[in-house]
């Protein structure tokens, strides 16, 4: 089981920097530079303080605008703060098979799975997404020193995916990078409780509320979800990230030296 370099942030949900994974020839990603997290809306003065103090530079905001405009983030003084949404326009389709299955969250047990699904599958197709995702690894090259908050709501889906690429790319095994995706159920286990609760509250039956559970929670078949449309429909992972993303040997090499601790010296 891996080891996650947890953040200890009182109101910031599921934070951790990623330093510490063995990336490309043996290099391990370097501390205080990539951190992922949820939503920093209701981060204290003592988070602001301890960020500042770890060299938080930038905060790239993953949301929706509507998210942002209804939660929008504490920015601590002289730290830039970007919007790349990556959900900011879905397709009918695709919107249409998602209220429809919300239709059926009181009714059908495995509906919020399949929105779960549904909505991975439209963030690796949809040229939105893709668009977005691209702009943040260029946003990601381009930063020269400090550390980088990537966020959405909880930190889990959109920011799970953009961890998914980034630890790729820096030469990350793909049974580690699956590890660090599903690590968010253990962290945000207080969050899933407080969803199972609203609804016994409201008075929401056993189905609703195995269908926020699904809502709340990452699971492998999210992730194989989009890692197997990207198998299918793109030809793998390496072809996607070049050809779709539009992701070149320069700019891929640019983040391993930037993010990378330098190779150690043979003996």
């Amino acid at each position: 089981m891996i080891r996650p370099n947890v953040l200890p942030l009182e109101h910031v949900p599921n934070a951790r920097d990623l330093g510490g994974y063995v990336g490309f020839d043996g290099r391990k990603i370097k501390m205080h530079r990539l951190l992922r997290t949820g939503k920093l809306c209701k981060m204290t003065k003592e988070d602001e303080t301890f960020l500042l103090n770890y060299g938080l530079t930038k905060i790239i905001d993953l949301r929706s605008p509507k998210e942002i405009k209804i939660t929008p983030d504490v920015i601590p003084a002289g730290v830039e703060h970007i919007d790349n949404p990556i959900h900011g326009n879905q397709n009918a389709e695709t919107d249409q098979k998602i209220a429809q299955l919300k239709k059926t969250y009181t009714k059908d047990q495995y509906a919020g799975f399949k929105t779960m699904c549904h909505q991975y599958y439209s963030s690796v197709s949809q040229e939105y997404s893709q668009k977005a995702f691209r702009s943040l690894l260029n946003i990601f090259a381009n930063t020269k020193d400090g550390a980088i908050i990537f966020h959405c709501s909880e930190g889990k889906d959109r920011t799970g995916l953009a961890t998914v690429l980034i630890l790729y790319l820096l030469g990350v095994d793909m049974e580690t990078i699956r590890q660090d995706y599903l690590f968010s159920n253990l962290m945000l286990g207080r969050y899933q409780a407080m969803m199972n609760q609203k609804i016994i509250d409201e008075g929401g039956g056993v189905v609703l509320r195995a269908n926020v559970r699904s809502l709340a929670s990452v699971a492998n078949e999210y992730l194989d979800t989009a890692l197997l449309l990207i198998d299918e429909k793109y030809d793998g992972l390496d072809n996607y990230i070049k050809n779709v993303l539009k992701i070149d040997d320069e700019l891929i090499q640019s983040l391993r030296e930037l993010y990378l601790e330098p190779k150690k010296a043979s003996k």
